[in-house]
């Protein structure tokens, strides 16, 4: 059992609930079709129906849409321990595209798998609607932020909420975290042109807050990072309710 206690998923619900040995075994059970997805290539197309939910085991991707004029908007990235596409195979209908962004690694996950997990270990349907729940609040922030924060407040913000969604799942801390993300990425994510991206990155880095190089986001000034982004992470408290 030592594998998937140390999954990034069971890092990740285990911040919200104490996992029995029956409720391990079931997301064992979980992570039994494991596929390997090269990057670049969509997981999941908007419009697709019945298709399966994924858990990201290893890897970074992202959720996107298509604007008519042809423009990308990620709407969030996810890192292993993420549940891909859970609401669209509830709903029968996806929403979005997914792609992961480097060679990924996830569990396939029909939809009777998933009602057989709820219905025989209702604690853990619990921590995974808690999951959900969490991601629904990123959501809701990042709204937030495009319509309200600066350049440099979104991209802060955007730094700070990914070191903590990593630090859960043992992959960051507050001294930063590996990154495969482009400023690109960023772009797409926080309603910004690449270039604005790139000065923005330049006047944070000069400033002493934050450098994001070579793949790695490292934090210069966490605290004051914090204070430029008005960074309050109680919508990613992952320290209670405490089922045991």
């Amino acid at each position: 059992m030592n594998a998937i206690e140390n999954s990034p998923l069971t890092r990740k619900l285990s911040a919200f609930v104490v996992l029995s040995e029956n409720e391990l075994a079931v997301l064992e059970r979980l992570h039994q079709r494991r596929k390997t997805f090269a990057a670049g290539i969509d997981l999941v197309h908007q419009g697709q129906s019945d298709q399966a939910a994924y858990v990201l085991a290893d890897g970074w991707v992202c959720s996107y849409k298509i604007q008519g004029d042809g423009s990308r908007q990620i709407v969030d990235f996810q890192i292993p321990g993420d549940f891909l596409g859970l609401r669209s195979v509830l709903l029968h209908m996806s929403d979005h595209n997914i792609v992961p962004i480097v060679e990924s690694e996830a569990a396939e996950i029909l939809v009777t798998d998933l009602l057989d997990a709820f219905s025989t270990t209702p604690r853990l349907a619990t921590a995974i609607l808690w999951a959900a729940s969490r991601d629904e609040a990123m959501v809701v922030e990042h709204l937030v932020g495009l319509g309200q924060r600066s350049a440099e407040a979104r991209v802060a913000h955007f730094f700070l909420e990914l070191g903590v969604r990593l630090a859960l799942v043992g992959m960051g801390s507050r001294a930063g975290f590996a990154c495969p993300l482009t400023q690109y990425h960023l772009a797409d994510a926080l309603g910004l042109s690449a270039v604005h991206v790139n000065r923005v990155l330049r006047k944070l880095r000069e400033e002493g807050l934050v450098t994001f190089r070579d793949g790695h986001v490292t934090f210069d000034n966490y605290d004051g990072l914090v204070a430029l982004a008005d960074f309050e992470p109680e919508y990613l408290n992952h320290t209670g309710p405490l089922l045991s």
